[in-house]
């Protein structure tokens, strides 16, 4: 645990944490502390309190003195050596012919620093405007480019809503803003009525962003079925600021779009219709015999040829050789065989078809 203080260098500028030291600053007193930019005099707004390493991303520096009276007429007059000082960078950047707009000037509390801030739409080459300037006033020069949401917070301004941006008044830093969230609270998306005075969409947005989600989670959405005090219906569109949902009633031959408190609704959650379990019949059993030739497995057809290449080997053997050879033994001239005809070609499938049906036979006698 260490103690930190929180400090402000503007209205609504960012809080920046520092270490008292030895002081006791309360809110409200100015302190002296120095900063990445230098030694600069800024004002407290959270008193000292305990804050846990954790939480701390980089080493505090710490409070170099409580802000005096001449410390904060210093820094006023400071500012009036800022305008000139802006006028003067402005002559010298349309001198050397720069595309770049000069938003601001400070001066450090101890004048050894002079920042200007500029915006631009790239990158600008400003070393011969630093030596320029730097020749003038006798100081260190830096410039700095930044974006058109400081810009607008530097200058200020009134918003669309007629009152001052949020960011010139309390914004201490800026939060991301998408078009989604103008598409949650059913904006129009007219680029023109959702964007501030920088171009950029309005910081506003998110304001109420998180109250659209938790009362947008417990509305039916645009579509859907639900059931009203007037019958079922179908949901039309959602005020979500006034948390009705419009339904469109069925009232006979027409249908009618009426509103209902967001309570009064009710979804209808569509069940799907749960089947019968019916007890599941017995496969009928596969007779071989039966069973047509396409659904014969290949294992199957493998084994049958087989066999019948077997008895087709057996046919064709000779069955009276011995009677032949008693003839030749005789003498006499064994008389010519008359020329077999050529055999038709035997189906495969018809002799294993009737196999199977004789060993079926078979086995219906024997039992």
């Amino acid at each position: 645990m260490v103690n930190v203080i929180g400090v402000r260098f503007e209205n609504a500028g960012k809080l920046y944490f520092f270490d008292p030291g030895e002081f006791w600053p309360t809110a409200g007193d100015y302190v002296v502390v120095e900063t990445s930019r230098g030694v600069e005099l800024g004002e407290v707004v959270l008193g000292v309190r305990e804050v846990n390493d954790e939480a701390l991303t980089e080493p505090l520096k710490k409070v170099v003195r409580i802000g005096t009276a001449e410390d904060i007429a210093h820094r006023e007059e400071n500012r009036r050596y800022e305008k000139e000082a802006l006028d003067i960078c402005q002559q010298k950047v349309a001198e050397h012919k720069l595309d770049m707009k000069l938003v601001r000037v400070e001066y450090t509390l101890d004048n050894s620093k002079l920042l200007f801030y500029f915006t631009a739409n790239g990158r600008v080459d400003f070393r011969a405007l630093v030596k320029d300037l730097a020749g003038v006033f006798h100081t260190r020069i830096e410039l700095r480019q930044i974006g058109v949401r400081d810009e607008a917070k530097m200058l200020g301004g009134l918003g669309p809503c007629g009152r001052p941006i949020c960011c010139g008044t309390f914004l201490g830093d800026f939060q991301p803003v998408s078009i989604k969230m103008a598409k949650d609270q059913n904006l129009s998306l007219n680029p023109t009525k959702i964007s501030g005075v920088c171009g950029r969409l309005m910081c506003c947005l998110k304001y109420e962003e998180d109250t659209y989600e938790q009362i947008r989670k417990t509305m039916p959405r645009v579509g859907k079925e639900v059931m009203t005090p007037d019958g079922p219906g179908t949901v039309w569109d959602l005020n979500i600021v006034k948390e009705t949902v419009r339904v469109r009633v069925q009232k006979g031959d027409t249908t009618e779009l009426k509103d209902y408190p967001n309570g009064d609704v009710q979804r209808v959650d569509r069940q799907a219709p749960v089947r019968e379990n019916r007890p599941e019949e017995p496969a009928p059993e596969e007779n071989p015999a039966e069973q047509p030739e396409e659904t014969v497995k290949p294992a199957r057809r493998d084994r049958r040829r087989d066999d019948r290449n077997r008895a087709a080997g057996e046919k064709k053997q000779p069955e009276k050789q011995p009677e032949k050879e008693t003839e030749n033994q005789s003498g006499k001239q064994p008389e010519k065989e008359p020329e077999k005809k050529a055999e038709k070609p035997v189906n495969p499938w018809k002799q294993a078809v009737e196999a199977a049906m004789r060993a079926a036979q078979s086995g219906e006698a024997g039992e």
